[in-house]
This record gives C-alpha cells, sequence and structure tokens, in this order.
C-alpha cells in the first residue's frame, strides 16, 4: 500500500514533465555563445536578437522562393515559431534593461527599424496570393501570432524610446549597464 503511493506520488509529479511538449531552442550553439557573450551589455545584446530574427526572416523567404523546397508549410511554419521566440526573447531583454532603468536608446533605434522590416515581410507572407489555401492553413495561426506581436511591440518600443530620451533629459538613465556585474564593458 505504502509503495503504491509512493508511485503514485511519483507518477503525479513526473507526469507533466513526461507529457510535455518538448520545444526546441532557435538558437544554434554560435548564437547562444555570441549571446552568452553580451550579457550585461544591451548595446550589444540587442543587436544581436534583431540579427537572429532577421536571419530566420532572411532563410523564409529563401524557402518561399525556391520550388523545390519540400515540406515549405511545416517550414514556414517551423521558422515562424523560432522567429516569434526570438522576438519575444528580445523583448524580455528589453523589459530587464528598462527594469534596471540601463540606456537602452542607441539599440531600441535598431529594433524600430528591424520593427517595420518584419511587419513588411510577415504581412507579405500573409498576403501572398500565390500560396495555396491549403498550405498557408498550416502556418496561418503562428503568423497570425508573429504579426500581432510585432505590432504590438512596435508601438511599445516607439513609446519607450520617447520615455528614454525623457529620462535621459533628467540623468535618470544607466549609462554603465555592466557596472558592478563583473563584466568589462567594450
Amino acid at each position: 500500500m505504502k509503495m503504491q503511493r509512493v508511485l503514485l506520488v511519483a507518477f503525479v509529479l513526473a507526469g507533466p514533465v513526461m507529457f510535455a511538449q518538448k520545444h526546441r531552442d532557435p538558437l544554434t550553439q554560435p548564437e547562444i555563445g555570441k549571446i552568452r557573450d553580451t550579457s550585461w551589455e544591451p548595446r550589444l545584446r540587442l543587436p544581436l536578437y534583431v540579427e537572429f530574427a532577421r536571419a530566420r526572416m532572411v532563410k523564409l523567404e529563401e524557402i518561399r522562393s525556391d520550388p523545390k523546397t519540400a515540406n515549405r508549410a511545416k517550414q514556414t511554419h517551423d521558422l515562424l515559431d523560432d522567429f516569434q521566440l526570438l522576438y519575444d526573447e528580445l523583448n524580455d531583454n528589453i523589459d530587464t534593461y528598462v527594469d534596471r532603468h540601463d540606456d537602452i536608446r542607441k539599440p531600441l533605434k535598431l529594433v524600430i527599424e528591424a520593427d517595420g522590416e518584419f511587419q513588411a515581410k510577415l504581412r507579405g507572407l500573409k498576403d501572398a496570393a500565390d500560396v495555396p489555401a491549403a498550405e498557408a492553413q498550416q502556418y496561418e495561426f503562428v503568423l497570425n501570432n508573429a504579426l500581432e506581436t510585432v505590432d504590438s511591440s512596435a508601438e511599445d518600443h516607439k513609446k519607450l524610446l520617447q520615455d528614454q530620451e525623457e529620462q535621459a533629459k533628467h540623468k535618470k538613465l544607466n549609462k554603465n549597464p555592466s557596472a558592478g556585474t563583473g563584466v568589462a564593458p567594450e
């Protein structure tokens, strides 16, 4: 009886782990290394996330334009999912730097520029007339989700830049984010 309880408790605790959907990391090992090397430097780290998200969009355009691409709908879905994960991580990093009152005006301008680019490319994919409906349906949800996220974030990023400009006037921003972290700025 006692053994049955132990097994039941073990199953209850392990069950969610066993049935959880395993999600792959959208970053490659070299990209992970680059991110790790920029741990406390928003001026270095935020542009990396933009670069990585942009690379997913380029890859997406490549598979969409190659008529020999096998399983195009799945690859499109996976690349959009990777883009979304990277873009969410970019936003999480922005939130962290804002909470620390770091000056992120310069990299934020790059993010805002990329937002417009991402919006155009995502809308272009959504409005593509040459995509069979059955194929588009396979990635429609993740595409709409990515587009909504970029649209709302673009507005947030613009407002944040205005807020940062105002805070800079009053010298309320941390100009040296790595101070006290043991990480040397470049």
